[in-house]
């Protein structure tokens, strides 16, 4: 999930940011996807009729790593595919005049299957939300279920995650930043905090 401040030519208020802590290293990304592919194959009994499904941005890398890691206990196939909520988030309008949109490649039928969303942190809600609306454009699976590395509180919507790599309390002016190589050439999980200063 990409958490957006809204920013503006007109405000005198300018957003700092400041490093509070490492949450996850690299190792330790790697080790909860391999114990989340387990929990989605145990609740699931196999990956008959399962497919995964990345948001953009951080969300496809995660979901391409769990496929793997799944293939590999399964000795099977699993189709993994990518999903641009962009045009479906209500929160549009703040995203400025041109927002990017991606192509989505689900890449298989989800007619019938159970889908597994994945993103990299669960905040809010509404970015799942938004999936959902964008997921339901693409056909009527059986069973959707929701795979995040990060929920860090503070719901708008409910909806929760059945699988969560990690909890982490945030406060409102705290921001998880998550890493990944494929991303952004660095592999961690950090926890900044938003600092405000009048210019």
């Amino acid at each position: 999930m990409i958490e957006r401040f809204m920013s503006s030519k007109s405000t005198a208020r300018q957003a700092n940011l400041r490093e509070k802590a490492q949450l996850m290293s690299a190792s330790e990304i790697e080790r909860t996807l391999v114990r989340l592919a387990h929990e989605i194959i145990e609740k699931n009994n196999g990956i008959g009729d399962l497919g995964l499904v990345g948001l953009r941005r951080r969300g496809v890398p995660l979901a391409q790593r769990l496929g793997k890691i799944i293939e590999r206990i399964e000795k099977g196939a699993l189709p993994v595919g990518t999903l641009d909520i962009t045009l479906y988030r209500d929160d549009l309008s703040t995203l400025g005049p041109k927002p990017l949109v991606q192509k989505s490649d689900i890449g298989f039928s989800i007619t019938g299957k159970t889908v597994i969303l994945v993103d990299d942190v669960l905040y809010t809600g509404r970015t799942a939300r938004a999936a959902m609306d964008a997921l339901f454009d693409h056909g009527r699976p059986r069973l959707v279920q929701l795979c995040v590395l990060i929920d860090r509180g503070h719901r708008e919507l409910p909806i929760e995650a059945m699988y969560i790599g990690r909890k982490v309390q945030t406060t409102p002016r705290e921001i998880i930043e998550v890493k990944l190589r494929e991303v952004d050439d660095a592999e961690k999980v950090l926890l900044v905090e938003r600092e405000e200063r009048i210019r």
